[in-house]
């Protein structure tokens, strides 16, 4: 056992989140995880297994969600100064959940919970903190309306064939997974105790190597087979207040449209890319920027027949008085005849970004949103989509809802595919790529495609087996544009949701005990 506990629980969590993209340090992560395991496996008490799981998950949240500090250098009601001390803060009350982890594992499976200081780690011990991860895990996705940034399992996209086992079990029961690997790897090098250790890394293996050659004969494409296009700006939204913006955004995005062909093309642009209103019946001051005639006719001029256009944008909502009440985050629908098809409006709010928690209280003491506003948005129903002619029904998940397993289709419509418009200018260099990671995770849980577009980067469209098809890297402007790939038929995540991890939870719990009792 390490003399130093806490400073290596501390650098063992910092260095673990490298194995999430951008640097995908896949075995590093396992590695620290391992040694993490035997650090709490030899803690003295649940007091000290508790404080050394909670130093490792401030260090390891805090290194992942380094991207939140740029926020706080996008407007003066938040200073730039208190975006990393907000980060740390945020990671305190994340590292209760591998705390909480940390005294499970300990209470229910280390020998010194009953006083035996000699024991050496077993693989009942190692099952149980596979079970633990996942518990805890779901419980960070889920409390106080959830914040599942980074799962556990997203380390495992370099190694796709794994990550592909989440269309079955879902995220969270693989982030359990993935805590037991790392398990059999410290059973291997600190005991060369191969009866857990062989069949784990086997089937780890069996799965990397299954996935290598994901290569499949591609259907025959017509050539007016439906096709998508993902335009990308390269303008950052967060540099408003401009007063030319939305001009500006708008004739960047026209550069980028594409000269019509024979196939009708759904055109997708990002979060927040439209910054002139289409809807009517809004009071006339509101439509100072044009009328909402006028900016559908000139989105209509740049289409083909059969093209129809999902941008980013704004609903608005009126009291009895003609105020402004309430904000909506919207995806709406325009084709070529200058119609408005339909609008899907966002669910799963950001806390601190698109409304203030407690807004009497914070706007007393001087403290806003992030995102510049003084109006709340307000939530729409849930998941769902839009029916669009020619295309089907697209499911919708406005940045930052997709990242909730379990939460991002209609079990009773299933779409086509899923579309994605973010806003990751504000995400510094990490958050993009990490936000992509876990729309790949969507699209191998449910077995659909998923379509992301944002004004900066990274734009993709993503196969139903979590492959990057074609992408427009961050920082650039551009355009990508393939036939819509196919979806799968429903995977047993897709039918059963979160459900999963329930009897993967089970059935590990229950091998350890069996485990226990075999020893004995």
């Amino acid at each position: 056992m390490t003399k130093r506990p806490a400073l290596m629980s501390l650098i063992l969590g910092a260095v673990a989140a490298t194995g999430f993209a951008p640097l995908n340090l896949l075995p590093v992560t396992l590695a620290c995880f391992a040694a993490w395991l035997l650090i709490v496996h030899d803690s003295p008490s649940l007091r000290a297994a508790l404080w050394r799981g909670w130093l490792f998950g401030i260090a390891h949240f805090t290194i992942g969600n380094n991207w939140i500090a740029r926020a706080f250098t996008l407007q003066d009601a938040m200073p730039a100064w208190l975006g990393y001390p907000a980060v740390s803060i945020l990671a305190a009350y994340l590292a209760i959940y591998p705390m909480l982890a940390a005294g499970l594992m300990w209470r229910l499976a280390s020998p010194r919970a009953n006083g035996d200081g000699t024991t050496p780690v077993g693989g009942s011990y190692v099952i149980v903190a596979g079970a633990a991860w996942i518990i805890t895990e779901w419980l960070r996705g889920t409390m106080l309306t959830g914040y599942p940034w980074n799962p556990l399992a997203a380390i495992w996209l370099p190694l796709i064939g794994v990550a592909r086992s989440t269309s079955l079990i879902g995220t969270y029961a693989l982030g359990g997974l993935s805590v037991v690997v790392a398990g059999a790897l410290l059973l291997l090098v600190t005991q060369r105790r191969w009866r857990l250790a062989a069949p784990v890394l086997g089937a780890t293996l069996l799965l990397a190597v299954n996935g290598i050659d994901l290569a499949q004969t591609p259907a025959a494409i017509t050539a007016d087979a439906p096709r998508i296009r993902v335009v990308q700006p390269n303008l950052d939204q967060e540099e408003r207040p401009r007063d030319d913006y939305a001009e500006a955004n708008l004739a960047a995005i026209a550069r980028l449209m594409g000269t019509p062909g024979p196939a009708p093309r759904l055109i997708v642009w990002p979060e927040g890319a439209l910054r002139l209103f289409v809807e009517d019946g809004y009071p006339p001051e509101y439509y100072w920027r044009g009328r909402p005639e006028v900016t559908r006719a000139r989105i209509a001029a740049m289409l083909g027949p059969r093209d129809i256009v999902l941008a980013g944008g704004n609903g608005l909502q009126f009291d009895d008085r003609g105020q402004l009440s309430a904000v909506s985050n919207s995806v709406l629908a325009l084709d070529s005849k200058a119609r408005l098809l339909g609008r899907y409006d966002k669910a799963h709010l950001v806390p601190w970004g698109e409304y203030l928690p407690a807004r009497p209280i914070m706007s007393a003491i001087g403290l806003s949103r992030l995102v510049p506003g003084d109006v709340d948005i307000r939530p729409g129903p849930g998941p769902s989509g839009l029916n669009l002619p020619g295309f089907g029904l697209v499911g919708m998940q406005i940045c930052y809802e997709i990242i909730f397993s379990g939460e991002t289709v209609n079990r009773a419509q299933r779409p086509r595919f899923i579309f994605n418009p973010s806003n990751d200018s504000w995400y510094g260099v990490w958050g993009p790529v990490e936000h992509l990671a876990m729309a790949r995770l969507r699209a191998i849980e449910e077995g659909l495609p998923v379509i992301r577009a944002t004004p900066t980067g990274v734009s993709a469209i993503i196969d139903a087996d979590g492959r990057v098809l074609a992408s427009i890297p961050a920082d650039r402007d551009g355009a990508i544009e393939l036939p819509i790939p196919p979806a799968h038929p429903p995977t047993l995540f897709a039918m059963l949701g979160n459900w999963m991890a329930a009897p993967v939870a089970a059935l590990m719990l229950a091998l350890a005990v069996a485990i226990r009792q075999r020893a004995r």
